[in-house]
C-alpha cells in the first residue's frame, strides 16, 4: 500500500455558536486523497470545555496546554496515519477537534498512550460513523476562503 500523503496546510474563519459566540475554526486542507481511500470512515470528536475568558477564548495556561496535547497526537498520527485531525474548533468555553479514523478501537488506545503523560484532563469523545466526511464538507463549506 502507498504512504498516505497529507499536506500540513490549514486555514482559520471566525464562526458563531449556537448562542451567538464567537467560535474559531481552523480545518485542514486538501484531505481529498484521505476521502478518496475510503478507509477513513469514523469521525471522531474530542471535546475539552474550558473556564472560558470574557471572550470565550481559554486562558493562557490551558491554551497552552492544549497545543501540548495536540502536537502530542498530531506527531503520532503522522508517524502511523490510523487517523487524521481535520479540524479544530476553539470558543464558547470547549475546543473540540475533529478525526477521521479507520479503526475506533486503534484510535483510543493510541490516544490514551499519548495522553498518559499529561495529568488528567477533562476530555469527552464522541464517534460516528460518516464515511461521507459530511461533518468535514460542512466545515469546509461553511468557513474554508476558497480563493486563497
Amino acid at each position: 500500500m502507498a504512504k498516505l500523503k497529507l499536506t500540513d496546510e490549514w486555514w482559520t474563519s471566525p464562526a458563531e455558536a449556537d448562542n451567538g459566540a464567537l467560535v474559531m475554526v481552523t480545518g485542514r486542507r486538501d484531505m481529498e486523497p484521505v476521502i478518496a481511500t475510503g478507509k477513513y470512515n469514523y469521525r471522531i470528536e474530542i471535546t475539552w470545555k474550558y473556564e472560558a475568558e470574557q471572550n470565550g477564548m481559554p486562558d493562557v495556561a490551558t491554551s497552552t496546554l492544549m497545543e501540548e496535547v495536540q502536537d502530542a497526537l498530531q506527531a503520532d498520527f503522522m508517524k502511523d496515519p490510523v487517523a487524521v485531525l481535520t479540524g479544530i474548533y476553539t470558543g464558547n468555553g470547549e475546543r473540540n477537534w475533529v478525526f477521521y479514523a479507520m479503526s475506533v478501537k486503534i484510535f483510543e488506545r493510541k490516544l490514551n498512550e499519548d495522553l498518559a503523560r499529561f495529568e488528567l484532563l477533562p476530555l469527552t469523545l464522541y464517534v460516528e460513523n460518516d464515511p461521507e466526511w459530511s461533518e468535514y464538507q460542512e466545515m469546509r463549506e461553511a468557513t474554508e476562503i476558497l480563493d486563497e
